[in-house]
């Protein structure tokens, strides 16, 4: 009998902390900043990044105080995953919410760190360097989750 991984054996919701957090790929996706129309509520993707995200390492400079520094910087839990629009297709939380697995290429399965492709790549530029009447310059894609 095989052992079956957590991800595989638990609901989001039985997750412990660790198996939560190892879920995360920190591709730095989420850190990117986002503009939202008023009117037509439609997410469009900058290629500005959180001011707290090293692109070297590909983590959260602040983490552990990422929601009071940043009050919009969402924290995902299993109850908000399915609720939240603009988390990219290639999210590891949505994918295995989506699909109740993790793809191929995730750390947890493919035991590498996660391939460069699925990262935020040097072309992104940190919040501090532009100004907010600039931020609609900056805009690489249209939500494709709507």
């Amino acid at each position: 009998m095989t052992n079956k991984p957590f991800w595989k054996k638990k609901e989001l919701s039985q997750f412990s902390t660790v198996e939560w957090e190892s879920i995360c790929t920190h591709c730095g996706q989420c850190c990117l900043i986002k503009l939202q129309d008023e009117n037509s509520e439609d997410v469009f993707y900058t290629d500005i990044i959180c001011r707290y995200h090293d692109c070297k390492t590909h983590l959260c400079k602040e983490y552990q105080n990422r929601s009071r520094l940043v009050p919009a910087c969402l924290k995902l839990t299993p109850e908000n995953l399915g609720k939240i629009r603009w988390i990219p297709d290639l999210c590891a939380y949505n994918i295995l919410y989506k699909t109740g697995d993790l793809p191929s290429w995730h750390p947890l399965i493919s035991g590498q760190p996660l391939p460069n492709k699925y990262k935020i790549s040097s072309h992104v530029i940190s919040e501090l360097d532009v100004p907010e009447e600039e931020l609609e310059n900056h805009i690489i894609e249209e939500d494709s989750n709507d």
